[in-house]
């Protein structure tokens, strides 16, 4: 049986970034770039005639700037895109309004950051291919939780690990809980830049106090530490409360901050005293990590298939008997409360 390429539409009014992901994404057996376009209108056309599985696409360009065009175009023609940008606070904002990943601009000029850009792009393209992009927009949100946690909390912790698609089911599941929440760390397979980009968007728009984090960082309730790119984050005891250290090292299941290594400190320090949560991505990064949390005791929690972009970590998990309740996206913010509360009576009818 003939396995049947990825179709590409490359998006970019760069001439010259047309040409190097048109040459360098072609080289690859599994991919056929279909069609390019130079503005958001052009593209337009092209998705209509050429029917591509995945598109590139640039956020400054003429005429409609990237954001705007995700903006139209994801509610009508749903399709996988990765914005392909400099360094910037928009591309976070192609995340919210649809676009599964993004991948750096390299600087042209120089031959081992166009390779690297390269080599990345493949992947995040065959990634993209076979994520879900039409459900999300209208599943329901997870609302604001009304209750009250009583303050001190400081000798529970939650761990939260994500990769594709989890930049928006973080933010779903952080602007649904209340303040008083234990505290919080959270790996997101992220280049550095972004981690801090990220989560100071994350602060100015949830009730919580969310950080990139450095190391020797305290956790406490209603505060969210993200681990910093390039760096693995573990949490630690300090005196009578958690904290957290980032370290350089080696890639662990292809990624740093691996989501692995911080459920494993998760497992080893907080014990039972610990909720796990595993979102969505390609992989089985954060798989073995879950197990030992709920091995030592922890409650784990995965995302549904029907809510993730890919159903990769959460699915491995599942498979390993790491995930102990496995519900939607929008009710994991419900059950994470109702676990820290030990209200072990809470419906489940509606998960």
């Amino acid at each position: 049986m003939i396995k049947k390429r990825i179709r590409v539409l490359i998006v970019d009014d760069s001439l010259i970034f047309r040409e190097i992901m048109t040459t360098g994404v072609a080289n690859d057996s599994n991919i056929e770039v279909v069609a390019t376009a130079t503005d958001p209108y052009m593209a337009r056309d092209r998705i209509i005639e050429y029917e591509p599985n995945v598109m590139l696409l640039d956020v400054e360009m003429p005429k409609m700037n990237g954001i705007e065009f995700l903006k139209k175009l994801m509610p009508q023609y749903p399709i996988p895109v990765i914005v392909v940008s400099a360094v910037k606070d928009n591309v976070l904002d192609a995340l919210k309004y649809g676009a599964v990943d993004f991948v750096e601009k390299p600087n042209a000029e120089n031959h081992r950051s166009k390779d690297i850009f390269i080599s990345e792009l493949i992947v995040k393209i065959k990634i993209a291919s076979i994520s879900k992009v039409s459900h999300w927009k209208r599943q329901p949100s997870a609302g604001l939780i009304k209750g009250k946690l009583r303050s001190d909390f400081s000798e529970k912790v939650i761990a939260i690990g994500a990769s594709t698609g989890g930049t928006e089911a973080i933010f779903e599941i952080l602007k649904a809980i209340p303040k008083q929440i234990p505290g919080i760390v959270i790996t997101q397979h992220m280049p550095p830049v972004f981690t801090k980009m990220y989560a100071n968007r994350l602060n100015n728009s949830c009730m919580l106090e969310v950080k990139e984090a450095e190391d020797g960082d305290i956790l406490y309730p209603g505060r969210v530490l993200l681990a910093p790119g390039d760096y693995h984050m573990i949490l630690i005891r300090k005196g009578n409360y958690y904290a957290v250290k980032c370290k350089k090292g080696d890639k662990v299941n292809g990624h740093c901050p691996s989501v692995d290594v911080l459920f494993t400190s998760v497992a080893e320090v907080a014990k039972n005293n610990a909720i796990g949560v595993i979102l969505t991505g390609m992989g089985a990064d954060g798989a073995r990590g879950l197990l030992k949390m709920r091995q030592a005791g922890a409650h784990t929690i995965g995302q549904n298939q029907e809510t993730c972009i890919i159903y990769g970590m959460p699915k491995v998990a599942y498979e390993r008997g790491a995930v102990e309740r496995q519900v939607a996206l929008n009710r994991i913010p419900h059950l994470m409360y109702s676990l820290v509360k030990g209200s072990y009576s809470y419906d489940y009818s509606g998960l």
